[in-house]
Parts: structure tokens; sequence; C-alpha cells
């Protein structure tokens, strides 16, 4: 049997017996040194294409995942949804837009302050998590998107977030953002 295919096998294993998705980081720790990982996920990506279940990387993760044409079999399964304030989902799309932002630089951009069971229900969803702290005076905390974040809203990185255009013709208001984004 080749490295390579041994090496797939390996990671198919991982994939199957984890609870949680797996660390690419994970993945070049275990496998023999010099293994390409990005090439063996790319091509048992490209083995699952069409299949039940499919490889879905999220950033540094990846996962087996149910193939889209086939999540109406498991509409019994109810998710309990929770719903964002409005004050919530800005200052989430803010955070994602702008990683890493500290919360005055959030409240900025918003024109008004943000409270802190904002902050606190989306670190609760695990969608942002802390940053580094900005080298200006204060050394303020960031905060940044996660990797549930991106496995939420099915993105592989932020790069795939919608961009401002996209966003207005899909009738989201982008007026804050927008303003960000031609000011910075």
């Amino acid at each position: 049997m080749s490295k390579f295919i041994e090496q797939e096998r390996i990671i198919e294993a991982l994939l199957f017996s984890s609870q949680d998705p797996v660390s690419i980081k994970r993945l070049v720790n275990i496998l023999p040194k010099n293994s390409e990982v990005d090439t063996i996920i790319a091509n048992l990506q490209k083995k699952y294409e069409g299949r039940g279940i499919n490889i879905k990387r999220s950033g540094a993760f990846i996962s087996f995942r149910t193939a889209k044409d086939l999540e109406y079999l498991f509409n019994e399964v109810k998710v309990q949804k929770k719903s964002l304030s409005r004050a919530a989902r800005e200052t989430l799309t803010i955070i994602a837009y702008h990683q890493p932002v500290t919360k005055l630089e959030i409240e900025e951009i918003r024109g008004v302050s943000v409270a802190s069971g904002t902050i606190d229900s989306l670190m609760e969803l695990e969608w942002i998590k802390l940053g580094r702290r900005k080298n200006t005076p204060g050394r303020p905390l960031t905060f940044q998107v996660t990797e549930k974040f991106l496995d939420y809203f099915d993105l592989s990185s932020t790069k795939d977030l919608p961009g401002l255009k996209e966003m207005k013709d899909l009738g989201i208001s982008v007026n804050k953002v927008n303003q960000k984004f031609e000011d910075g």
C-alpha cells in the first residue's frame, strides 16, 4: 500500500472516530514528516464529492458533514436556533469583517456602546473569542471570530463572507459597515 493511501486512511479514521472537527495541526503532527496534508485533504474531498457525506474544511479544521442535498433526511432533528438581538448581529458582523477589533472600535462603527451581555452571548455561542492585545495605549483586547462561527455559517474562511455589494443586493443595510470600509 502506498504511503499516500495510508495517510488518507489515517485521516479518514481520525475524522470518523472524532466527535469534533479535527485540526490540520493535529494531522501534521500525526502524519509522517513532509506529508502533503493539504493535497491529501483535497484528494479526499474529491473522493467524497457526490457521496452521502463530504469532507468539509472550516478554517484550520476538517470534519465529515452530511451532503447538502441529503440534509432533508434529518428534518425531524430539531435544531434550536437562538435568535440574536440586532445589537449582537451588528457586533458579530463588525467583528467578522474587521477582526481583530477592539470593543471601542466596534462602538465607533456602531455609533453606540456595546453592552457586555452582547459580547457575552456571542462568546457563549463560541462564535467570537478574545484575540491578542492591540499595541496601542492601554493595550486593549481584541475580538475575532472562531472556527465554530465559520462552521455554523458554512465558510472556509472569513474571505468567503459576502461583499458589501452582495449584502446590499440581499437588502441588508450596510451603512455603518460601509462607512467604516470607505473611511479605513
